[in-house]
């Protein structure tokens, strides 16, 4: 969206504010738990338009945030090994493990290739039969249903020297534990948009009445954000937390049945590491049985050192949201994106980046 559409969309977005203004009287805490919401919600001033009665905060909705250290860790080793080609996305390749990244690993003579998208790695296997093409696969239900697909057309050319390492997250079962925890008093959740368009709205219709907090699925317009968070607002002000679609033009009740139904034919749901928040129960994916052939874990098992979180660095808590990247003491003086020390400063979806590219006081 350009500042020009925001231009045009201004007087509804007025009206919204005003209305969102009119009937905060309780003072709420709402979490965003997409990394696209934060920088939104920045980017635009969404912020600066709320009542002092609400408070956002920034969840675990960054898929390359959340990987853990030791998985990082796992992915260089494997990227080291001489027979391999690692085919990743753009913003893993900064991530720093306990010792370095990909990007360094690169710069030490390893293999690792950017992609665009899964199937840019089948590519390079069938360019590359001498080598084995490791995918990194990593992202939340948006993207597992690609990195599914490109493992049944695997399957089906017989293209032995492909493999994917299994680092796909799920949202739903996080929300809860998250919530569960209950480290940060939460009145509602800002769901995301685009996870919903495959997920569709049931996932969350437990959250409600476990944890009496409210769910509003939103788009990533100014409108489409302010338009949530006032659903939300009227939900808190009147005690009747439920599950909504703010953004209908885009999520249906039931999703996208095509590619769940590719991602279930490959994946099931398994237990996985959170940077921030330990192993969550079933909040990941494992390759099927009959897939297995096709897990990089299955032929490479490296010996990996204990890994650590860098010293100082607050990225756990912030995606917690029990932290604002404020707060980290290597924020905007250690940790700049020119300089990553953590993951959140990394991705364009990390709440570090979002806070340092859009000018927050420090």
């Amino acid at each position: 969206m350009t500042l020009s559409d925001v231009a045009r969309d201004a007087p509804r977005i007025r009206s919204v504010a005003n209305h969102i203004a009119a009937i905060s009287r309780k003072p709420v805490q709402f979490m965003e738990f997409c990394g696209s919401h934060t920088h939104a919600l920045l980017r635009y001033g969404i912020r600066d338009m709320l009542p002092a009665t609400i408070t956002m905060r920034s969840g675990p909705g960054c898929p390359v945030c959340v990987t853990s250290a030791s998985d990082i860790d796992l992915a260089i080793a494997i990227a080291g090994m001489s027979d391999v080609i690692v085919a990743t996305y753009g913003d893993l390749v900064r991530v720093p493990g306990t010792n370095g990244s990909l990007e360094r690993a690169r710069a030490r003579g390893a293999d690792v290739k950017v992609i665009y998208s899964a199937l840019d790695a089948l590519q390079i296997a069938a360019q590359h039969p001498e080598r084995q093409v490791i995918l990194i696969g990593i992202g939340f239900e948006t993207t597992a249903p690609t990195v599914a697909a490109a493992i049944i057309a695997a399957s089906r050319h017989r293209l032995s020297n492909f493999r994917v390492l299994p680092l796909l997250k799920l949202t739903p079962p996080v929300m809860a534990a998250l919530l569960q925890l209950g480290e940060v008093h939460i009145d509602g959740i800002l769901c995301p948009g685009h996870v919903s368009v495959i997920t569709g709205m049931e996932p969350y219709r437990a959250i409600p009445g476990r944890f009496n907090v409210g769910c509003v699925v939103s788009g990533f317009e100014p409108l489409d954000m302010l338009q949530a968070i006032d659903m939300l607002v009227e939900q808190a002000e009147a005690g009747t937390p439920a599950v909504a679609n703010a953004y209908e033009r885009a999520v249906s009740e039931q999703g996208n049945e095509v590619a769940r139904n590719v991602m279930n034919q490959v994946f099931a749901p398994c237990d996985a590491e959170w940077r921030g928040l330990g192993l969550v129960s079933a909040s990941g994916l494992r390759l099927r049985p009959e897939y297995q052939d096709f897990d990089a874990t299955a032929i490479y098992q490296p010996h990996v050192a204990r890994s650590s979180e860098p010293f100082g660095c607050r990225c756990g808590d912030v995606l917690r949201g029990s932290a604002l990247p404020q707060d980290c003491p290597l924020f905007a003086r250690v940790c700049t994106p020119d300089n990553p020390v953590g993951p959140c400063m990394v991705s364009h979806e990390g709440a570090c980046a979002a806070h340092f590219s859009y000018g927050i006081p420090t």
